[in-house]
């Protein structure tokens, strides 16, 4: 008897040995975009990570939370996502040009604001996230745009091409027509 409650401590003891750290890391130096493998650092407006099972102490960093929502909505995925962090450019002293390397909320639970006149670290649109309801309606109040949550942003938003304003035409139109002249 004593032998078997011992392997059931030790049992248990090995699972929390298991459990995946998913605290948000804060950026640094060495902090590079999954999708661009660029320095997010050196990039302005607000980044995003995800946390994927089986990969621990390695969040996916994104240089653009319209990024993160892009890979998030991608049917490739081989890993279950574990948590999902966005600046918070509500935060005390986050701005523009430096959102905080550690001011990280819940990307589930965070508002968006979707439409705004602002681009992102990579010059798209960018949906801009909040901790709070308040924040997100005042920067909307600002900025333009509409808060919604993270479920509601549309695709049109993160994935869209981006217009040429002297054309109208889109940066996928202008690839294609590059690619046959």
């Amino acid at each position: 008897m004593k032998r078997a409650l011992l392997s059931v401590f030790l049992l248990a003891a090995c699972q929390e040995d298991l459990a995946q750290n998913t605290d948000p890391l804060p950026l640094s130096p060495e902090t590079v975009g999954h999708f661009c493998q660029m320095n997010l650092l050196e990039h302005e407006g607000p980044k995003g990570q995800v946390h994927l099972e089986g990969l621990p102490g390695a969040p996916l960093f994104f240089s653009q939370v319209s990024d993160l929502v892009v890979y998030l909505r991608l049917p490739e995925q081989s890993h279950a996502v574990l948590a999902i962090y966005v600046s918070d450019m509500g935060a005390p002293g986050a701005t523009w040009a430096v959102p905080g390397a550690k001011n990280w909320t819940d990307a589930r639970t965070a508002q968006y604001v979707v439409g705004a006149a602002v681009e992102g670290g990579m010059g798209a649109p960018e949906v801009v996230p909040f901790a709070t309801l308040a924040a997100a309606q005042a920067f909307a109040q600002e900025h333009g745009g509409n808060v919604m949550g993270l479920d509601a942003i549309p695709d049109r938003a993160v994935a869209a091409p981006i217009s040429d304003a002297a054309t109208g035409e889109d940066d996928y139109v202008h690839r294609l027509k590059a690619l046959t002249e």
